[in-house]
């Protein structure tokens, strides 16, 4: 009984004493003293790849130089050194689960999947089945002998090590669904369920798999008279009904058009989950840092009038149409709408008055023209006071003010919050109606318009009203001058422009069924790579981090997407960060041919000079540069400085008449 006693105590410590380092091995006070540990150097070539073990006291690297290194991290020692058999550059490692460290696999671009053996340094199995660049492994504990790849020929492919059958087969065929044009360049594994795969592929689109529905499925083809004999996938149902979840930021299915045309590619760059398995974030190349909530799940947030006020359209299931164009995207609904009849008063809710305070200095902020600092301030408060209407509406305007990629959008987001916590928010109202304006629902914008001053008669012909109508009505004429050219194409979001990029009808129901985010981080670059990675930094993810096109990695808060830390990683550009599983440590990489470690620094010791000081400097103009023409960028890396890179405002492409009246002037 008593030795009983003594283990039940020691196994109780010892649970205590990893709930307490899971908690805090990744605080606010060590994030501010992060800073530069060691350069490893060893590869003559871009690093492209970086792996933790499962334990912690190794880290591998692939590269360019088509090496792996395995690295003894924590003493900065070059452990083993191998080439790997590849012809062109390493895009991806992994450890395999269960091996004891002793199995590395490596995806490259010769379209080739290898697996080693470190313990004789030599390459076991060699796979080349895919027909374009391995750029991702993936791996799962529940699935011992068993990884996946993604390539850009669009498939993912499973392999199985076990001695009775070593071969891979196809689990997903995206060209099935979006042409031959796409590609896959990502995918990740639920590290609680792993049988939930996500991918990253071409597009706004992120797709979430079931494994075991697709393998299920495969059995039952099979068994039928018509099943393929070599792939996972029948021709004619190539996955299940419920196999697959799309998630994708609500504004980036109507912006695509316009991205195309300025030759700005969105493609998701990275995806992972965090530590729980409830959150899925995702790098999307040419945007931001989105990150998605999988357990409440939210719709595309658009807005949609009460019945009586549809003239020029109709709800039906939840979307809204306006004589069958509403800009080419069937629109969702998070089941708001706006209140009817005219609004009364606007009941103020009291503030505590530490966040009054902060609410002040947002406006003092707001009021400098300092719009990401009045962000920063009404989120901190919005984490705090989460039902308060005016700290949503007042975010909402700086939004609009700052204008970068993506902010109509959170603005929209802000205004029907603040809009369903307090019905009578003019100002939100009106913001709203500017906000569909600016996000090309134009006649939406109108009803919204037409509705606000319906709502608020002593408003209709302010100057800020009347400003907004003129833009719509002008948008609406340009519209109808092009709208027999619309017809028939399709909605944004799935029209196709050729066969060989034709969209499935399965996609079609899978685009428009897709969730929203939850949250964004803006103030990165990433146009430049297609393997940048982002990732979830700490056991409880309190925070994100990703590499940029300039040289530097960002380190934001996750809950209120505040910007806290950035860190010169890189003469160029840092694309890969992967957190150490249990302490506050950080290994990146890049073009460098190094591999940086980063902890807390003493602190005692001084400040290093990797801290990039004026954050949002560097925010801003990396947003210009995500705007500018891809010819720019170009000779902006050839060393060359253009002009419209390197002044005037971020954000590019949205215009905002600055004339707002009496109901958009300033915050409350």
């Amino acid at each position: 009984l008593a030795m009983a006693n003594v283990v039940l105590v020691s196994l109780v410590q010892e649970r205590g004493a990893l709930g307490f380092e899971r908690h805090y091995h990744v605080t606010d006070p060590f994030i501010r003293r992060l800073g530069l540990e060691a350069e490893l150097q060893g590869h003559s070539g871009c690093v492209n790849c970086l792996e933790w073990n499962e334990k912690g006291d190794l880290l591998a690297s692939g590269s360019d130089d088509q090496h792996t290194i395995v690295w003894d991290p924590l003493h900065h020692k070059k452990l083993l050194s191998m080439h790997t058999g590849h012809t062109a550059n390493i895009f991806s490692v992994k450890f395999l689960p269960h091996s004891g460290d002793r199995i590395l696999i490596t995806g490259a671009a010769d379209s080739k999947v290898h697996v080693h053996d470190l313990t004789v340094k030599e390459t076991i199995h060699m796979f080349g089945d895919h027909t374009n660049r391995v750029k991702r492994i993936a791996t799962a504990p529940m699935w011992p002998n068993t990884f996946w790849s993604a390539a850009e020929d669009g498939l993912i492919r499973q392999y199985d090590l076990r001695e009775n059958s070593k071969r891979s087969e196809v689990l997903i065929d995206l060209t099935e669904y979006c042409g031959q044009l796409v590609e896959a360049k990502c995918l990740t594994v639920n590290p609680q369920d792993n049988n939930y795969l996500a991918v990253g592929a071409s597009g706004p689109f992120v797709r979430l798999y079931d494994i075991r529905m697709i393998h299920n499925h495969r059995k039952s083809m099979k068994q039928s008279p018509s099943a393929g004999v070599h792939t996972f996938c029948d021709r004619q149902k190539p996955l299940p009904d419920g196999a697959a979840q799309y998630y994708v930021a609500g504004h980036l299915p109507v912006k695509l058009p316009d991205y195309n045309n300025r030759l700005r590619v969105l493609v998701a760059t990275y995806v992972t989950f965090s530590p729980d398995g409830t959150e899925l974030l995702v790098n999307m190349g040419g945007e931001q840092v989105y990150l998605f909530d999988l357990t409440y799940k939210q719709r595309p947030y658009t807005f949609l009038l009460p019945k009586k006020c549809h003239t020029s359209g109709e709800v039906q299931n939840g979307k809204t149409s306006t004589n069958g164009v509403s800009n080419g995207i069937h629109l969702h609904s998070n089941g708001f709408r706006l209140a009817e009849g005219r609004a009364q008063g606007s009941p103020q809710v009291e503030l505590p008055p530490y966040l009054e305070r902060i609410k002040q200095q947002a406006n003092e902020a707001f009021a400098c023209q300092l719009w990401t600092q009045a962000i920063q301030l009404y989120s901190k408060a919005v984490q705090k006071a989460p039902n308060n209407a005016m700290l949503y509406g007042n975010r909402a305007a700086a939004y609009m003010k700052r204008k970068w990629d993506g902010d109509h959008y959170d603005a929209l987001r802000d205004c029907l919050k603040a809009i369903s916590l307090n019905p009578c928010h003019l100002k939100a109202h009106f913001r709203l109606a500017r906000c569909l304006f600016e996000l090309k629902y134009v006649a939406e914008a109108l009803e919204c318009l037409d509705d606000f001053k319906g709502k608020f008669p002593e408003q209709a012909h302010s100057s800020a009203c009347d400003a907004l109508d003129r833009d719509i009505n002008a948008a609406l004429f340009s519209k109808s001058d092009n709208a027999e050219d619309k017809k028939g194409g399709g909605p944004i979001r799935l029209r196709a422009t050729g066969r060989k990029d034709s969209i499935s009808e399965d996609e079609m129901v899978l685009r428009e069924r897709s969730y929203d985010y939850k949250f964004r981080y803006c103030g990165h670059c990433n146009t430049t790579t297609d393997i940048k990675e982002a990732n979830f930094f700490g056991s409880n993810a309190q925070y994100i981090v990703s590499g940029s096109d300039d040289g530097s990695f960002f380190i934001w808060e996750k809950e209120t997407t505040n910007l806290v830390r950035v860190l010169q990683g890189d003469e160029s550009i840092v694309n890969c960060l992967q957190p150490h599983p249990s302490y506050c440590f950080l290994a990146t990489s890049g073009i460098d041919p190094v591999v940086r470690l980063w902890n807390p620094r003493p602190e005692s010791e001084t400040l290093n000079g990797r801290v990039v000081v004026d954050m949002e400097g560097a925010s801003q103009a990396n947003q210009r540069r995500m705007n500018a023409d891809p010819l720019e960028v170009m000779l902006l890396n050839m060393g060359y400085r253009i002009t419209g890179l390197t002044s005037g405002g971020a954000g590019g492409s949205d215009d905002e008449d600055s004339s707002e009246g009496q109901v958009q002037c300033r915050p409350s």
